[in-house]
């Protein structure tokens, strides 16, 4: 993943990215264009299939990549908007 942490505010997008490593692997093409994103708690954080991360209300999700067996996460907290 290309964070493992982010802090938001309710209303914000923010776009996390997965990628196979190593990048010159010779599966990382099919690694890397079958990703799914799931959010683990829709009521905080919720997640588009590009990746993109819209915060909901305060609290903490755990946004995961998979492909295959392979899997990363991002551990999203969420404040109220100031």
């Amino acid at each position: 993943m290309s964070q493992q942490t982010a802090s938001m505010k309710v209303g914000d997008t923010k776009q996390v990215t997965a990628a196979a490593e190593p990048a010159n692997a010779s599966d990382a093409a099919a690694i890397n264009g079958a990703i799914t994103y799931a959010s683990d708690n829709e009521a905080i954080a919720t997640v588009a299939a590009d990746g993109t991360i819209t915060a909901v209300a305060a609290g903490t999700a755990n946004i995961t990549a998979t492909s295959g067996s392979f899997t990363a996460s991002v551990k999203v907290t969420v404040a109220a908007a100031s």
